[in-house]
C-alpha cells in the first residue's frame, strides 16, 4: 500500500488500475520558508503574491527559487502553486535564479539555505530541519487554504497482474488502523512532545465531530473525487471502511 498527497497523481494510480480503497485520513499545510533576511519581501503575504514577487526579484537577480523537482507530491503541490500564479515552471526552470534539486525535501531545504533561497516545505520537515541544525531558514508565508496538504493511503490492488505478490490483507489491516480512532490519535499527538505542535491533524477526527463544516467542504474539493474519497469503481473488498 501507499501513503500519498497529491490527489491528481492518486487518481491516475487508481484509474489505470494499480489501487483500491483510497483512504483520506490527515492534513496538513505546506509553508514558504526562506532567508531570515527575505530579499524578496514576501513575508506575510498571501502564497500566490508571493510567488508572483519571488519571479519579480528572481528576475531583478535578487531571489532564488530552489525546487524539489523530483515529481513528489510536493513538487506537483509547487507547479500547481505557479500555474496559479500565472506562470509556467517548465519555462521557470530555465532561468537562472531557479533551481530545481531533484531530490528529497531535506536535501531541497538545505540547497535553499546554502543558496539563500526560497523554496515550498512541508511544515513537519521544515521543523525537523531546523531542530537538527540542518537550515537556518525562517517561515515567511504560514499556512493557508492554498496551501492545504492532504493525506491519503491506497492499497495495491491484488486483481492487477504486476501485483498478485502484494499482501493486500495486511494493506487493509493497516489502513484500518490509521483510521480507527487510536490511529487517528497519534496523527494527533506526532510532534507535540518535539515541536509543541501537532505535524498532523487526522482527518477522521475532524470529519466525525462536526466541528468545523467549512474545512471539512475545502479539504473535500481539493481531494475527493466527483464527491468521493473513493468511487465505488475503485473499491475492493473494502469492508466497513466506508461506513
Amino acid at each position: 500500500m501507499i501513503m500519498v498527497h497529491d490527489p491528481t497523481q492518486e487518481l491516475k494510480f487508481l484509474q489505470d488500475g494499480y489501487g483500491v480503497n483510497r483512504k483520506v485520513i490527515a492534513y496538513n499545510y505546506f509553508v514558504l520558508v526562506g532567508p531570515n533576511d527575505d530579499p524578496a519581501g514576501i513575508e506575510g503575504l498571501r502564497p500566490l503574491d508571493a510567488f508572483r514577487k519571488i519571479k519579480e526579484y528572481g528576475d531583478a537577480g535578487n531571489a532564488i527559487w530552489v525546487s524539489r523537482g523530483d515529481g513528489s507530491g510536493t513538487h506537483a503541490k509547487e507547479t500547481r502553486l505557479w500555474t496559479a500564479a500565472g506562470y509556467n515552471s517548465t519555462e521557470l526552470s530555465k532561468l537562472s535564479w531557479y533551481w530545481e534539486r531533484g531530490a528529497g525535501m531535506t536535501d531541497t531545504l538545505k540547497m535553499a539555505d546554502e543558496k539563500d533561497g526560497y523554496t515550498l516545505a512541508d511544515l513537519a520537515s521544515y521543523l525537523n530541519n531546523m531542530k537538527t541544525g540542518n537550515i537556518n531558514m525562517k517561515i515567511v508565508v504560514e499556512a493557508s487554504e492554498e496551501f492545504l496538504n492532504v493525506y491519503s493511503v491506497i492499497a495495491n490492488n491484488p486483481q492487477h497482474s504486476n501485483l498478485t505478490a502484494a499482501n493486500f490483507d495486511a494493506s487493509m489491516k493497516y489502513i484500518e488502523y490509521v483510521t480507527s480512532e487510536e490511529g487517528q490519535q497519534l496523527f494527533a499527538e506526532f510532534g507535540i512532545a518535539d515541536f509543541g505542535k501537532a505535524m498532523f491533524n487526522p482527518y477522521i477526527k475532524l470529519l466525525n465531530s462536526g466541528s468545523d463544516p467549512d474545512l471539512v467542504q475545502t479539504i473535500q474539493e481539493y481531494a475527493y473525487f466527483d464527491g468521493s474519497e473513493c468511487p465505488e469503481a475503485y473499491r475492493y473488498q473494502a469492508g466497513n471502511l466506508y461506513g
